[in-house]
């Protein structure tokens, strides 16, 4: 109870100081709008600031204080046993003799909660995109018409994309937590298109890093027509495209396996109209017989 009353009194003196991100985490179960800032921070132009202060939004009701600290501290056993097992919560031998792994399947309505779609409609585009369950709750169905019409706000000047992307892992008390890939080489889909193509996101977030949220992408071409395609994605052919770095052939930027933070897919090729995405699964594969570190040409300068 003092824990409690601690904190509490310590979100009222940080309502009154703009400094108040160190508790953010702490409190952010008790926030209503905590899961959407995990997303975006993106504000339309001509819109206002939100002049409210996150912590006017918790709800101060001490059951419920106490009931999100007991789960806290659970998630919080359960994370330091784990630690304590090996990687993952499994013994280390094991860890090291994976070869596949299924990161997400889509058989439920569970499963898909898992995910969140975004369109150019926050940026004030006609973009319309839906999840749902496929046919017999067997795959995620990604579906939606795509509009390249330019908002007139008078400084957006591209519109037209779509988007899927995996919720961030929260480990107690609102932590950040990473996927750790470090142990395979290539990234495993079992999709079915309808012939657009797709970019593959994978965001990273490594914590010796001044440039957060790296962004590595690879163009996956659907095939289009009624039969499910296996498709088997090195990480060496992923590429950094955004985020204040540029990568070159001089420089390559590998991808760092060890701080993934989430996986998506986006389309924006740039041509209106329907468009849909079958995912069956998404998986890891460690395959012994590709060796290859840089999927681009490397040019020595004389």
């Amino acid at each position: 109870m003092a824990l409690t009353i601690t904190l509490l009194n310590s979100a009222c003196l940080c309502g009154r100081c703009c400094k108040h991100k160190v508790l953010h985490p702490l409190l952010g179960p008790l926030l209503s709008n905590s899961t959407s800032k995990l997303y975006s921070s993106y504000r339309r132009p001509g819109s206002q600031p939100e002049k409210k202060p996150s912590w006017q939004n918790i709800n101060f009701s001490f059951k419920k204080i106490i009931d999100v600290l007991k789960t806290q501290l659970s998630m919080l056993k359960k994370e330091t046993k784990d630690h304590l097992t090996g990687p993952e919560g499994r013994p280390f031998s094991q860890y090291l003799l994976e070869q596949t792994r299924v990161v997400w399947e889509f058989r439920s309505q569970e499963d898909l909660n898992k995910w969140v779609i975004s369109s150019d409609v926050e940026i004030g585009g006609k973009s319309e995109v839906y999840l749902k369950l496929g046919r017999n709750d067997q795959a995620a169905l990604l579906y939606g018409t795509l509009n390249t019409e330019v908002p007139r706000d008078g400084e957006t000047k591209y519109s037209g994309y779509c988007s899927m992307r995996a919720k961030p892992l929260v480990g107690s008390f609102a932590r950040k937590k990473y996927y750790d890939w470090s142990n395979f080489n290539s990234l495993y889909l079992r999709v079915r298109g309808d012939g657009r193509p797709w970019m593959v996101n994978i965001y990273t977030d490594p914590y010796f890093s001044h440039q957060k949220d790296d962004l590595y992408n690879y163009f996956m071409f659907t095939r289009g027509g009624p039969y499910w395609e296996e498709i088997k994605i090195p990480f060496s052919k992923f590429f950094l495209s955004s985020r204040g770095r540029v990568q070159d052939n001089q420089h390559p930027v590998w991808l760092d396996k060890a701080s993934i933070s989430a996986l998506g897919f986006t389309i924006g090729d740039k041509v209106d109209g329907p468009f849909q995405l079958e995912i069956d699964f998404i998986g890891l594969l460690n395959d012994r017989a590709h060796t290859e570190e840089f999927a681009y040409e490397m040019y020595d300068k004389n």
